[in-house]
């Protein structure tokens, strides 16, 4: 018997198990302190109400004879389906139903997609990168390629026409940077995959942040329904990151190597996953709900508000930083050009205060570091006070 020997060549710490490490280590030495955590992008608010009703409503009819349901379809059921359609026309974006299936998160869909590819291709990523991209695909062995997000552009990675891609992943508004591509740039990439004859994994996880006239999809880009295909998820849209559910469009007409990839996919899934449970796809169709999205939309705007305390910090200290608007992420620049690492020590033990080295989302992020919007509004006040105290000596 044999282990996957890629396994090896993966980063020995998963990089929110070792924030997560030392902050523990920290807090059991100083029992004393109160840590504020600004760092993984869990949600602190809880499910909307109407979500909750949703849910509740359909596990009780899993008690009922009449209503019970047993295994889900593989795609996800046609009323939720719908809804996640309804709620893309509403932003001016065509996508059918039978082109969406529900799943547990985007982060499980981006990391298994690549199971209907060959291990050929070659896979390029943006850098930083959100370590689920890259992760995967050294789990099955492809070459990944990198292009490079940066001071100089943004942290906007762009094309470059010299490299040959396969497999293209895209994350606007990005994690962990918070910039967000326009229409143009999306439109560049989408014409780089077409003359490449690659697929972009379009991850808008973030989408519903968007504040400014921005993409909320890659298909509302001219030719990306030939080339793309989106993930979205409800953890961050609607605090679904304990309850678990997301989803992923595929156009119908999306071809490549002689196979269709929406075929291709629903066989993967009718293999290997057996779909969402009917209470969470009855919350998830609560959040595209009139109510639903009202609901949510207060959320968000909580978040955002967070989101403007820690930017309006960055400007008050002269740091440099990406994100905040569009986004519920605050990516800023080391100051006195510390290394990541480094002003998380120094952060956590002079400010109490957690974020995320930006050297664990890939070489560009060394010197940079991430803060998120999702914590408590007055834990984010008290950080952002803490953090001024330091950083002001």
């Amino acid at each position: 018997m044999k282990i996957n020997k890629n396994f090896d060549n993966l980063v020995p710490n998963y990089l929110f198990a070792e924030v997560a490490s030392r902050t523990n280590k920290f807090i059991s030495e100083n029992p004393d302190k109160k840590v504020i955590r600004l760092g993984i992008g869990d949600v602190t608010l809880p499910l909307a109400p109407v979500v909750v009703d949703a849910m509740v409503k359909g596990a009780k009819e899993l008690g009922v004879k009449e209503t019970f349901k047993g295994y889900p379809d593989y795609e996800g059921y046609e009323f939720l389906r719908e809804a996640i359609s309804g709620y893309y026309k509403s932003f001016g974006v065509t996508v059918n139903a039978d082109e969406i299936f529900v799943s547990d998160g985007a982060k499980s869909d981006c990391g298994n997609i690549g199971d209907i590819f060959s291990k050929d291709n070659t896979v390029l990523v943006t850098d930083p990168v959100y370590p689920v991209y890259v992760d995967s695909n050294i789990m099955s062995g492809r070459e990944i390629v990198y292009a490079d997000s940066n001071e100089q552009n943004g942290f906007a990675a762009m094309p470059d026409d010299s490299v040959k891609a396969d497999i293209i992943y895209l994350c606007s508004p990005n994690n962990p940077t918070g910039s967000a591509y326009t229409y143009k740039q999306l439109k560049t990439w989408v014409d780089y995959a077409i003359k490449n004859d690659a697929i972009i994994l379009y991850d808008c996880a973030y989408e519903a942040f968007i504040t400014e006239d921005l993409p909320r999809s890659i298909y509302a880009v001219e030719g990306a329904r030939s080339c793309a295909i989106e993930m979205c998820s409800l953890s961050k849209t609607a605090g679904f990151t304990g309850t678990r559910c997301g989803y992923t469009v595929i156009p119908k007409e999306l071809e490549r190597d002689g196979h269709n990839i929406y075929k291709t996919w629903y066989r993967r899934q009718a293999t290997k996953f057996n779909g969402v449970s009917w209470p969470v796809q009855c919350a998830a169709a609560a959040v595209f709900s009139e109510e639903g999205q009202k609901q949510i939309k207060e959320n968000i705007a909580y978040y955002q508000a967070n989101a403007k305390i820690i930017a309006d910090a960055m400007d008050e200290l002269g740091i440099y930083y990406t994100g905040g608007k569009n986004s519920p992420y605050i990516w800023l620049k080391c100051p006195d050009n510390m290394k990541s690492w480094d002003f998380f020590d120094l952060l956590l033990k002079e400010a109490n205060v957690v974020g995320t080295p930006g050297s664990g989302f890939g070489k560009n992020g060394e010197g940079f570091f991430r803060l998120t919007a999702f914590g408590d509004r007055d834990n984010t006040k008290e950080a952002v006070e803490r953090i001024k105290k330091v950083l002001k000596k």
